[in-house]
């Protein structure tokens, strides 16, 4: 079994040529990057095919969405035994010039007291700056 197999079968995703090509690429990233970043590396690919793999990915919590504000969702992989539980969210920068969005799982979102009945289903936090290639 290669190491994108087992990638995926770590969060029981059947292995697929288009599955195998979207985590490779998704492990080589840097940076989040959003459906359309994506399909521009893939010459052939269907951008349907392609939605349906992140889908799979997001239901399996491989990989997890930004909302950077930018007004288009990015992809980003998941650390190694997430659960994408609410303690485990992290913040996120996001670059004002070059536009990437980075993950910065070593940044915790700070625990905020909500009022008695209301129920919290996420948060997001990203944070906006220049990042070191653009500062």
């Amino acid at each position: 079994m290669t190491e994108l197999e087992n990638v995926l079968q770590q969060r029981n995703i059947k292995p697929t040529a288009m599955r195998l090509l979207v985590v490779e690429k998704l492990l080589k990233q840097q940076y989040a990057v959003s459906h359309k970043e994506l399909a521009e590396q893939f010459e052939k690919a269907d951008s349907v095919t392609l939605f349906r793999t992140l889908k799979i990915f997001l239901e399996h919590k491989l990989i997890h969405t930004i909302d950077d504000g930018s007004g288009v969702v990015k992809y980003a992989l998941c650390q190694s035994g997430c659960n994408c539980d609410l303690s485990e969210l992290h913040t996120h920068f996001y670059c004002t010039d070059c536009k990437h969005t980075f993950c910065l799982t070593e940044t915790e979102i700070p625990n905020i007291k909500i009022p008695q009945n209301f129920k919290l289903e996420g948060a997001n936090l990203v944070l906006k700056g220049k990042c070191d290639r653009c500062s």
